[in-house]
């Protein structure tokens, strides 16, 4: 569409500039333009011209990234967003892998919300934006002000390193830090909000270019669920899905959301806060020698010793918790050991706080003291293995049971091992959904291929009750690997079920222990190298969930290999073929 200057109310120099303006739209800012010009006709236009010329409003243009993989960080990023939205602020909030880097040196104030995936890697939806950032290309920034917020677990080596690599790299480009760089553990809540509040007085009195231009509009975030105000969902029934003689445990859980208006979509997360085993707690409280019924305080609230650690973390060892404990024992050699990378990593495996205890002391700690050193005992979360449209006000997890025995000790995971052998149907568990952007069903004509060993099936059955429902078209294709057929094919007559309705389309598994030679799921994934490759081609979503070390890099691996052989290309241009997947989110990763 091209404006005439016949007749039009516009000079022709505005002509000229809308003309400009108006084709290069999309459709939703040119639905976004309507609405706020009709909104601000409704105010004299005199009196706006007047203004515009004796009161000119001093707006700051403020970027807000979120560097996220299970959707934490950006809803910070989005409550930012709220809390400094005013006629002052221009506010734009987005992922780093829809960010447009070469508008990197066109900021003035940017905020990242990061967190830190795995052994110290940035999630899957920022690392184009990291390499980036960490090139040779990425441009002086030295008229940009920042700061950085980093979110991770402090039980794992490298804490909150994607936040703190985006600060230094940021400070070494010449941007300037307006905020410190605040990282949180997994409890982020409070020191987030903390953040937030730093970070408005910092704007405010931060220089910027007076212009005029309209705000943009910020996603309202509505009160949720969470760590410290979970829903407490009935459990409907529990279902040991694996066979007889199966060496494994693995809970199919189904529980009430009725009355919590909780919903969800497809790839969500299911957060259960756990409470310790009291045979766990009772033993450590004899390894410290005190007296379970000392009153202690936990954020200004007195209660027993014995009661405050049922909800602290004493399961999870780090080098941060090692590290808090050395001032309050004579014994050397655990402060060897935390300076000791590869012997702390040894040691922390399977081991837990009594571990510490029995080994270090003697200790000259008070119960206060010793409670101070731990922190709130983390959610843990498991993909959604159900369909909202399918079971609604349900929601249904898939929890294999961790269990082993050390140091002559039998150990559980603690809410897997509560799971399986304490809950009942008629319980309740704290629980909180978590939305995951990165892991998300597309059109339902958009073939998917779901790949996923042991409980890493969860999502995939969402998957599938979804497209039942939605009568989905596209075609779907599942790798799926344990370890025995008979006892271990987990759900596997809704898998047949859905193949006889062609709700499935294809499915291939691999059983590793029915034969000498182990077969993984990698292995069928190369088998089908030719109509996988098709597969892609055609324009399938790959999807793959479980765990990181062994599954993860193998299978990403085997696609490597399907995309080098048949685009017969080189390693190297494969592996780009498969980022390149992933930067347009047909590639995306659910990985623990």
């Amino acid at each position: 569409m091209t404006l005439q200057v016949i007749n039009s109310p516009f000079t022709e120099q505005q002509v000229k500039l809308l003309n400009e303006l108006i084709p290069n739209l999309t459709e939703q800012q040119k639905a976004w333009l309507t609405g706020y010009l009709t909104a601000v006709s409704s105010v004299s236009v005199e009196v706006a011209v007047q203004e515009q010329e004796t009161a000119p409003v001093t707006t700051k243009d403020i970027t807000i990234l979120f560097a996220s993989q299970t959707g934490n960080s950006q809803k910070i990023a989005h409550k930012l967003a709220s809390a400094i939205q005013d006629e002052n602020n221009t506010v734009t909030v987005a992922s780093t892998a829809d960010f447009k880097v070469n508008n990197l040196k066109k900021l003035d104030h940017l905020f990242i919300v990061a967190s830190t995936h795995g052994e110290g890697e940035p999630p899957d939806n920022a690392i184009s934006f990291y390499e980036y950032l960490h090139s040779k290309r990425a441009p002086q920034l030295n008229d940009v002000k920042y700061s950085v917020l980093s979110l991770g677990d402090t039980s794992y080596e490298f804490f909150c390193k994607t936040g703190i690599d985006f600060d230094e790299r940021l400070k070494a480009l010449g941007a300037t830090a307006i905020v410190p760089r605040v990282d949180c553990d997994v409890d982020f809540e409070e020191a987030a909000n903390g953040w937030i509040e730093q970070v408005k007085p910092a704007i405010a009195t931060t220089s910027a270019s007076t212009v005029v231009k309209p705000t943009s509009p910020i996603s309202n975030i509505n009160n949720e669920y969470s760590r410290n105000h979970p829903f407490y969902a009935e459990v409907l029934e529990k279902i040991n899905l694996n066979g007889r003689g199966s060496n494994k445990e693995t809970i199919h859980l189904e529980l009430s959301l009725e009355g919590s208006g909780i919903t969800y979509e497809p790839g969500d997360v299911l957060a259960i806060v756990p409470r310790n085993n009291e045979q766990v707690v009772d033993l450590l409280v004899s390894a410290l020698n005190f007296d379970g019924t000392t009153t202690v305080s936990i954020n200004g609230t007195s209660l027993s010793l014995k009661e405050a650690l049922f909800d602290l973390d004493i399961t999870a060892l780090s080098k941060t918790l090692l590290a808090k404990f050395v001032p309050f024992t004579s014994n050397e050699q655990l402060a060897k050991l935390v300076e000791d990378r590869e012997q702390l990593k040894d040691f922390v495996y399977g081991r837990d706080v009594i571990d510490v205890v029995e080994t270090f002391g003697p200790w000259t700690w008070t119960a206060q003291q010793f409670v101070e050193q731990l922190r709130k005992i983390p959610a843990r979360e498991y993909s959604i293995s159900s369909s909202y449209g399918a079971y609604p006000e349900e929601v249904h997890v898939t929890i294999g049971k961790v269990f082993y025995e050390q140091e002559g000790r039998y150990r559980e995971g603690v809410v897997s091992g509560d799971v399986a052998s304490n809950v009942e149907v008629g319980d309740q568990l704290a629980v909180y959904v978590k939305q995951n952007p990165n892991f998300k069903l597309p059109q339902s004509t958009t073939p998917i291929i779901m790949i996923g060993a042991g409980t890493g099936i969860a999502p995939f059955r969402s998957f599938l009750q979804e497209r039942e429902e939605q009568g989905a078209e596209g075609k779907s294709w599942l790798f799926f690997g344990d370890q025995h057929f008979v006892t271990d094919f987990l759900y596997q007559v809704e898998w047949q079920n859905w193949l006889k309705n062609d709700v499935l389309t294809n499915i291939n598994v691999a059983f590793s222990r029915d034969q000498k030679e182990k077969v993984y799921v990698q292995h069928r994934l190369l088998e089908n190298a030719k109509e996988l490759y098709e597969w892609i081609e055609q324009g399938a979503i790959v999807y793959l969930c479980g765990d990181e070390k062994t599954l993860g890099h193998s299978v990403q691996e085997a696609l490597i290999t399907v995309i080098e052989q048949q685009r017969n290309v080189s390693r190297d241009e494969a592996t780009e073929y498969l980022k390149e997947l992933q930067k347009q989110k047909r590639y995306q990763r659910d990985v623990y």
